[in-house]
């Protein structure tokens, strides 16, 4: 990490999180010199960390939260966390959706971000195993509003997750029997070892559907899931074709990521500067 006292908190506290990760731990004293903030500053930056569940508190410092990789939060835990990076990263990926198209989106809150700015192009059809996301579209539908040219959706059966995604063989044979121009894919975890994974082994299965269906596959996920490895991979990196994230991506796991992937998307950033890819 190097010294910056000009760092906006959402980055200062990433490159805290990252250290915390890669390192095991870090003490308050140690992080002052290295941002050059305030004692104050930085456990506010760790109480910030603390309530997010990331990272827990210890006399002089914080430590990673050892999360079970079964553990799955539930829909409206996770809809409260990093609401301006999901933001962010569901404008980015909303201009990648080509009007007239088929998209398929996962379940989850970042998806489900998307799904409003999704409204506003026209004539998708758009495929998904997401009740949340699927009531984006039928709300707007009722309230008469633009519905991105009278978008038709589908919704595939199944098994509701705590993520409310559907999931289970209703859901896999629905998605095995259909071809998506791109699929819009949430994550729990994601890393260079694991790949993509998720808690829910029918969920896992459910998204390799998904995978398997989709010309293209664009992963949409916040700075937090890098790293994070849940009970079940379904998919390796080389399978991705673009990962769209925030700047709350630390330099070494962008550099990790563009030595596995084809397009790496900072949401907010350049696309052709060093940090972001059009070519994918």
């Amino acid at each position: 990490m190097t010294e910056n006292q000009n760092l906006l908190a959402e980055q200062r506290r990433a490159l805290i999180l990252d250290e915390v990760r890669r390192r095991g731990g870090v003490r308050v004293n140690e992080l002052t010199r290295r941002l050059n903030v305030s004692d104050m500053t930085v456990r506010r930056d760790l109480d910030a960390l603390a309530r997010q569940g990331v990272v827990e508190k210890v006399h002089g410092g914080a430590v990673p939260v050892a999360e079970a990789s079964t553990h799955e939060p539930g829909f409206e835990a996770k809809s409260a966390l990093e609401l301006s990076a999901k933001e962010d990263i569901a404008r980015a990926a909303a201009a990648m959706a080509v009007p007239g198209s088929a998209v398929a989106l996962s379940g989850g809150t970042t998806t489900y971000a998307l799904a409003r700015h999704l409204l506003d192009v026209p004539d998708l059809t758009v495929v998904t195993n997401s009740v949340r996301v699927a009531d984006v579209f039928h709300t707007a539908r009722q309230a008469g509003g633009d519905t991105g040219g009278a978008a038709t959706v589908v919704l595939t059966g199944g098994v509701r997750t705590p993520s409310d995604a559907l999931v289970g063989p209703v859901a896999d044979r629905a998605i095995a029997s259909l071809h998506f121009d791109v699929l819009f894919l949430g994550v729990h975890g994601i890393s260079a070892e694991a790949g993509l994974s998720t808690p829910n082994i029918a969920e896992a299965e459910t998204n390799r559907r998904l995978v398997g269906s989709a010309r293209r596959v664009v992963v949409v996920a916040d700075h937090t899931k890098w790293g994070t490895v849940g009970l079940s991979s379904f998919a390796a990196l080389d399978q991705v074709d673009a990962f769209v994230t925030d700047r709350g991506l630390s330099a070494a796991a962008r550099e990790e990521l563009t030595e596995h992937l084809p397009g790496l998307v900072v949401a907010g950033e350049s696309p052709d500067g060093p940090d972001g890819s059009e070519d994918f």
